[in-house]
């Protein structure tokens, strides 16, 4: 009977720890929003190369006066299509479904911020800031 309750919890344990590790995982398809009216502003995909995060926009929810063009942007990211962007690079992990580390791009104003990530379940929290992180804002994107 102990084996036999050994096995199942094994089972268990092999079926739901993935599930649980792959929640904490900012891997995948996100969908942010627009601060100011709570509009679905664009859909974001974050993946991970050579144990760096990154994320592009692949589509933009156009708002009215959007050009679609990273108008406001500098430096490599000047008057680049904002579809297609990569605007958040070089995130690594710490542990426990945070990420920190890297740099976020704001396309509506070409601004770039130090960036955190942190996942909680459908949710990534992602924090950019100047200098210190109690010095920035937070967005909520949920996974599409």
């Amino acid at each position: 009977m102990k084996r036999w309750k050994l096995f199942v919890l094994s089972v268990f344990a092999s079926l739901y720890l993935p599930m649980v590790m792959a929640s904490q995982s900012p891997v995948g398809t996100w969908t942010t929003t627009d601060d100011k009216t709570g509009k679905k502003r664009a859909v974001v995909n974050l993946e991970i190369n050579q144990g760096s995060l990154s994320g592009t926009i692949v589509r933009v929810y156009p708002q009215p006066g959007d050009t679609g063009i990273c108008s406001k942007c500098s430096g490599k990211f000047k008057d680049k299509p904002i579809e297609g962007l990569r605007f958040l690079w070089g995130l690594k992990e710490q542990g426990k479904g945070v990420w920190s580390d890297g740099y976020i791009l704001d396309p509506k104003s070409g601004k770039i911020y130090r960036a955190k990530l942190t996942v909680k379940g459908k949710k990534l929290y992602v924090r950019g800031y100047v200098g210190l992180s109690m010095l920035g804002r937070t967005q909520i994107w949920v996974r599409a």
